[in-house]
């Protein structure tokens, strides 16, 4: 079975950043999807839950709503492992171009008051927000991407090389 792109980013050495996960081609359209990356995987402890919901919330609204990148947004979600958020974007971006724009929506958190749509009727699990964490990590996040704006390395993943036997066949560690 062939291993998702996504596997195949060395997890051991990735570091947070705006990443390139992959590009798709849909007939007349490309879609894009980032890899929004705060946390060093299985490294560094994951983002409390909480936060990770209302950073959710925060910043799909942000983006949602800039007039400059509204149109583009498909969508922000969280990662399953709680590490970061993917992006999906209509067209092909590099993720230097989306620099900016994530350096921006992880400021605004901070002048939040309450986190968007967090009522019973507006959300499956109103209760599971955190907005003092959620500024917490985003005035984290963006101070990193300040410091790190001319390291390559928050731009390009690290890639998992795999073995391939003598018959072509990929050799996956047990």
């Amino acid at each position: 079975m062939e291993l998702i792109q996504s596997f195949s980013v060395d997890h051991t050495r990735i570091v947070p950043g705006i990443f390139a996960s992959r590009v798709d081609y849909l007939g007349d359209y490309t879609v894009t999807t980032y890899d929004i990356r705060l946390k060093r995987p299985n490294r560094e402890p994951v983002i409390d839950v909480g936060a990770m919901h209302s950073l959710e919330h925060i910043i799909a609204t942000f983006l949602r709503n800039d007039p400059d990148w509204k149109d583009e947004v498909i969508y922000w979600g969280p990662m399953g492992c709680l590490t970061g958020f993917y992006l999906i974007l209509k067209g092909s971006r590099t993720p230097q171009e989306l620099y900016e724009l994530m350096l921006s929506a992880f400021k605004s958190v901070e002048g939040v008051q309450e986190v968007p749509g967090a009522a019973k009727v507006n959300c499956g699990h109103y209760l599971m927000h955190n907005l003092e964490m959620a500024k917490w990590y985003a005035r984290e996040f963006a101070g990193y991407l300040e410091a790190n704006e001319g390291n390559s390395d928050i731009f390009e993943y690290p890639r998992t090389e795999r073995l391939v036997t003598d018959d072509g066949q990929n050799f996956y560690d047990s």
